[in-house]
């Protein structure tokens, strides 16, 4: 009997999305499949400590920092320790004695797990990953960077404008104009950087966008301003490396104005419709466009695409990509996935797979120069 993969599963963080990762943990432990794993759980605190231990998930659930057998650890940026090591004093020892780690699960959503900061150290670390890469990880957190690649991809995005802090605080004259001639007045105001609508306004009136820009800036230096359009939201989720494929779409009917942080967690009447009320047209637009956004960011492994159908016109419009999309029991992310044929438990399956095929295709590039091979023309 082939033994089992030892999975290290990654969850919480220093990040806004804190509470929502801890949802998604929970989630892939109960639907992953224990007769082929052994999964190590890492709760990575508010304050940003590392702890290992089977209970860890309960302890961040419960709002403590520390309590029994939490093991303070890190994954260590030297591949040949072998993964996570257990921090004490004198030194650490490996976590388990005599094994490594075959692939880790990053589930922090947001800022410190999601922009390519935690994908880095587990690529120097040398450990396969379920998810995008440092590159796509940190472009797709991004909505400013990301909307200007997709523009030059001639994938349509919504108008819109950027501003920096200082911009607004030493103008406002200036950048008010800026809006209202540009995306205009309504318009939504974002953090570029975050998830779950932390931070994100729509501004009916141009009395509020001074008020809507002090809200994103609590959350980032960096200041997304978008058209409002009257849309509906439709979400695709892309799953593979170099022949990704994307599900059904489906639609979010949010139970407020605009999908916000309580219309996706804590509102029960916000509705999801799987599979989206398309024409068949409409479902092979947003497919491919969903296909085609993943590439031009360099996503492997998996992301949500995230759209805004325009009621009016019929045009759509990638709003944002997701490359750590939730994994909750009401996220879309796996729901589309499973309306596509592909049950939970076998999706994580997959994502495991794509990691460590990704990882053996990347371990075979040379990391020293011995000189030219063969001579040049």
């Amino acid at each position: 009997m082939a033994r089992k993969l030892r999975v290290v599963l990654i969850f919480g963080g220093r990040s806004v999305e804190h509470e929502v990762s801890l949802t998604s943990a929970r989630s892939v432990l109960s639907a992953i499949d224990s007769s082929r794993y052994e999964v190590l759980p890492v709760a990575v605190t508010k304050e940003g400590r590392w702890l290992s231990g089977p209970k860890t998930l309960d302890l961040l659930e419960s709002g403590a920092e520390a309590g029994a057998g939490a093991v303070p650890s890190a994954i260590l940026a030297d591949p040949n320790v072998g993964g996570l090591v257990a921090l004490g004093e004198g030194g650490g020892e490996p976590v388990p004695a005599g094994e490594g780690v075959d692939v880790v699960i990053p589930l922090i959503h947001g800022r410190y797990g999601e922009d390519g900061s935690l994908q880095g150290l587990l690529e120097m670390a040398g450990l396969p990953y379920v998810g995008c890469g440092v590159l796509a990880s940190a472009l797709c957190m991004d909505k400013v960077v990301s909307k200007r690649l997709l523009e030059a991809a001639q994938v349509r995005v919504v108008e819109y404008v950027c501003l920096e802090n200082a911009e607004w605080l030493n103008d406002w004259d200036g950048v008010r104009r800026q809006v209202e001639d540009g995306p205009g007045i309504p318009c939504f105001v974002k953090p570029a950087n975050g998830g779950s609508s932390v931070g994100i306004v729509k501004v009916k009136e141009s009395d509020a966008l001074k008020a809507a820009l002090e809200e994103a800036s609590r959350y980032d230096r960096k200041i997304l301003v978008e058209r409002a359009v009257d849309a509906r939201e439709i979400e695709v989720s892309v799953l593979g490396n170099e022949e990704p494929q994307a599900s059904v779409p489906g639609e979010v009917e949010p139970a407020n104005e605009f999908y916000d942080y309580d219309a996706k967690y804590l509102d029960e009447n916000s509705r999801l419709h799987i599979p989206a009320d398309l024409s068949d047209e409409q479902t092979q637009e947003v497919r491919c466009m969903a296909v085609e956004a993943f590439k031009a960011l360099s996503c492997e492994g998996m992301a949500r695409v995230d759209f805004l159908l325009d009621r009016n016109t019929g045009s759509a419009y990638v709003s944002e990509i997701n490359t750590l999309p939730g994994f909750t029991p009401i996220s879309m992310y796996p729901k589309l996935w499973e309306a596509s044929g592909l049950a939970y438990s076998r999706l994580i399956d997959r994502l495991i797979e794509l990691a460590r095929e990704r990882h053996r295709r990347n371990a075979g590039l040379e990391t020293r120069y011995a000189g030219r091979t063969r001579s040049l023309p």
